[in-house]
């Protein structure tokens, strides 16, 4: 081996460093996944809340309302929101959801404006031949997941205003077992037959059977506002606790790496010093024995 000493030792502390940066990553990734699929659990009962009053809205309005949202309106144009990261170390993470989003947005007739969520999967799909709006920062906690989606929702509303009737897709990972994250796509609106008339078929917890009190019309509108913002925040923290999922992955794979590459280098370490330490010795003794 050519390396020397020196050279083996300052192989060791880089290493040593670099395994310390690796474990402090992987540590604030358990953390991070932790309170983003805690978000995810906290915002299910309230999720289940507005399902459960559209189903009253649509099981009562009958013509007004029912069958309103069930006719198929011709789509004029199409939004998609496409969720990654800022940063690397997260496998393939971006590319995975990159992939899902662009074969499903070749497909899609007429105009369609995708906002990317992450440098990182706005530079996928700007490879893959997509025009892009500029991407939005993916959020550094759950507290910004808010202000994303309020920022998401303005851009989506510059459609709405011209008068189009536009389809809302959005496209994330999202946490699977026996994986760190799978690509999930949800089409939000227009709402789908099938899912409004499994909505209508929910049953109400209680015997107490709400009653919609006001204007039937403005209480849907209300309600789908609220199921369109809560499908994002979910959607975004989902993507979140994916995205740190695969990065503890990827910092798990690093650190086992390191700790063999650490291995090797303190075997070759002190085999080299002993080395060193058995020539000096055959140096003494042959001058030893010379002066004898």
């Amino acid at each position: 081996m050519s390396d020397t000493i020196e050279d083996l030792k300052h192989q060791i502390d880089g290493a040593e460093d670099l395994q310390s940066v690796v474990r402090t990553m992987k540590a604030l990734a358990a953390t991070s996944i932790g309170q983003y699929e805690q978000s995810v659990r906290a915002l299910s009962g309230y999720y289940r809340s507005v399902l459960l009053a559209l189903g009253v809205c649509f099981r009562q309005g009958g013509a007004g309302i029912g069958e309103a949202s069930a006719r198929p309106e011709p789509v004029e144009a199409r939004a998609v929101v496409v969720f990654g990261s800022d940063q690397g170390l997260v496998g393939r993470f971006n590319e995975s959801v990159a992939e899902q989003a662009v074969q499903a947005i070749k497909a899609m007739p007429g105009e369609v404006r995708v906002w990317a969520v992450g440098e990182r999967v706005h530079g996928r799909l700007a490879d893959a031949g997509l025009t892009v709006e500029p991407s939005f920062a993916v959020p550094g906690s759950v507290e910004g997941i808010v202000s994303l989606v309020g920022r998401v929702l303005l851009a989506n509303e510059s459609m709405v205003a011209r008068g189009q009737r536009a389809a809302f897709h959005l496209f994330y990972n999202r946490p699977a077992r026996g994986e760190a994250f799978a690509p999930a796509h949800q089409r939000l609106l227009p709402l789908d037959d099938s899912w409004r008339h499994s909505v209508a078929n929910h049953r109400w917890p209680t015997h107490n059977l709400p009653e919609i009190v006001g204007d039937p019309e403005g209480t849907l509108r209300a309600l789908l506002r609220e199921y369109v913002f809560v499908s994002l925040f979910r959607a975004c923290a989902e993507s979140l606790a994916s995205e740190n999922a695969s990065r503890l992955a990827a910092m798990q794979r690093a650190d086992r790496n390191i700790e063999e590459l650490l291995d090797e280098l303190q075997v070759s370490y002190h085999r080299r010093r002993q080395s060193g330490i058995d020539a000096e010795l055959f140096d003494l003794i042959a001058s030893f024995e010379a002066l004898e």
